[in-house]
């Protein structure tokens, strides 16, 4: 029989394959850099931090979040597992003058890739759940924890399983883009089986001609209350939630204080 290929197989794989595209899923990629960095920006000086911090973003993809930190002046290290959004976030990093450390790293295990601790850690855009089953979330959340300087804070964003978990959807509401030439959508379909979920990610390109690309992955629907469990085990002392009605971000936010 097939062993079933590890997590970060899977991740990798699925994040190098989509690099060149992953700039699609927003409808202007530039904006959502300075509009991404400026919310984060908000929370960071609520908990009392200024561009002095020094700040890891430790699933950084192409850098959307990374970069625009950085352009605000803090000084940001960047890790993912997948070389090929490593490369494109370097490249559209030094496109812009902006200096950021990029290095590949798993967040299962940070300590390995980094000796310093950071007074913020990031992980947006719903990277937790690619964690497949409890053990592997344990981890993250301790691996993550532990490059928290004392007082540090941890920021992250998931979609909000508990909400879907209750309908299992066997799809996401589309992205419709309007282009110059046309349209461009984006969608994925999901195939459940208990609490993780299958997707095949679609981007269509309705502009001179039709093309479709196609990307495989897996997540885990991981509830709010076995994040925070988990984070509360791992040093932090205050776990807070912001749902999107609270903030204008589109995901649930996590806040969490060594």
């Amino acid at each position: 029989m097939k062993e079933k290929p590890i997590v970060s197989d899977i991740v990798q794989t699925f994040y190098d394959a989509m690099a060149s595209e992953y700039d699609k899923f927003y409808s202007d990629w530039d904006a959502a850099v300075r509009e991404e960095a400026a919310f984060l920006q908000k929370i960071f000086g609520e908990y009392g931090f200024d561009q002095t911090a020094r700040v890891l973003d430790c699933a950084c993809g192409i850098g959307t979040q990374a970069i625009g930190l950085a352009a605000l002046g803090y000084s940001v290290t960047a890790s993912d597992v997948s070389a090929g959004e490593l490369a494109e976030a370097q490249e559209r990093s030094a496109r812009r003058g902006v200096s950021v450390v990029f290095r590949q790293a798993d967040f299962r295990a940070l300590s390995e890739a980094f000796s310093d601790r950071f007074d913020i850690v990031i992980a947006m855009d719903n990277a937790l759940p690619h964690m497949l089953c409890r053990e592997e979330l344990e981890k993250a959340v301790k691996s993550i924890a532990g490059q928290l300087d004392d007082g540090g804070l941890l920021v992250a964003s998931i979609r909000d399983y508990d909400r879907l978990l209750e309908v299992k959807p066997p799809c996401s509401a589309p992205y419709v883009y309007k282009t110059p030439k046309g349209q461009r959508v984006l969608f994925q379909t999901w195939d459940w089986v208990g609490e993780n979920y299958r997707f095949i990610q679609y981007v269509i390109r309705d502009e001179d001609s039709m093309q479709v690309s196609r990307f495989e992955s897996e997540y885990r629907a991981t509830k709010r209350e076995e994040i925070t469990e988990l984070l509360h085990k791992y040093g932090c002392a205050s776990v807070v939630w912001r749902m999107p009605e609270q903030t204008g971000f589109y995901q649930p936010v996590v806040l969490a204080r060594k």
